[in-house]
């Protein structure tokens, strides 16, 4: 089965805003693309080999990545489209939509690994007949993010049903609205939480009422809690979770 993926290399190879991966079922990587072993600041790839996502990422993010991946193995349960926080080199944050699979025996259907991307969002479909209708209304979501999302308020605005405007955002930025509004927020908190001590005060202005709530949420889409993601922005042991 490796053999396949072998030669999709140079195709990998090529996407620059792609990571690629095959790991075995001890969430060992066993192949991947020149944009992985790059972010995770390697020359060569074949160092990565044999390593987990905790091995090369920073510890807090990469432990989680490599739970993820043992999950998958253990259940043989697909993730689609996950919207992630990776730390890039230099620890820039970036977002990705991160998809695993696993990966079978075809003889017996035992899982042997599992296969995954993530892609960088880029809202680079210009050219679509809709995309100035919705850049207003991504515009409108990144200046109210605060306020609760309103789909037929926001159709509405783009002269479009609730359907078709989910669709076209899909299309064009790999995201449905409620994404693009978590990915809003979460932006912000991931800027304010450098300057701002309580994780309550960071919640309100980001447009949680219940800091409990924010804090899972970011939790489950960072992979970190608030307070341990400012740790590690400035490189220090976290402290216990302001409640």
């Amino acid at each position: 089965m490796l053999t396949h993926f072998t030669l999709l290399e140079p195709v990998f190879d090529a996407m620059p805003e792609v990571v690629f991966f095959v790991k075995d079922v001890q969430a060992r990587y066993v192949l991947v693309n020149r944009t992985l072993a790059s972010r995770c600041g390697y020359k060569d790839k074949e160092a990565l080999l044999g390593k987990t996502a905790e091995d090369v990422f920073p510890r807090r993010f990469g432990r989680v990545y490599t739970a993820q991946d043992r999950t998958i193995v253990s259940i043989g349960n697909t993730l689609i489209d996950q919207l992630e926080l990776h730390l890039y080199p230099g620890r820039q944050p970036g977002w990705c939509l991160t998809c695993k699979a696993p990966l079978r025996d075809p003889s017996t259907g035992t899982v042997v690994g599992l296969a995954g991307i993530s892609r960088d969002l880029r809202a680079d479909e210009s050219s679509h007949p809709a995309y100035s209708k919705l850049a207003t209304v991504v515009q409108y979501i990144q200046e109210n993010y605060v306020q609760p999302l309103n789909l037929r308020q926001l159709a509405e605005m783009a002269d479009m049903s609730v359907a078709q405007l989910e669709r076209y955002f899909h299309k064009v930025f790999h995201l449905t609205p409620r994404q693009v509004l978590l990915k809003t927020r979460l932006d912000a908190a991931t800027a304010l939480l450098v300057s701002h001590d309580k994780v309550t005060d960071v919640a309100a202005l980001c447009g949680y009422t219940d800091h409990s709530a924010f804090t899972r949420q970011f939790k489950a889409t960072v992979g970190v809690t608030p307070t341990e993601y400012r740790a590690l922005l400035h490189g220090t042991a976290a402290a216990a979770p302001k409640a």
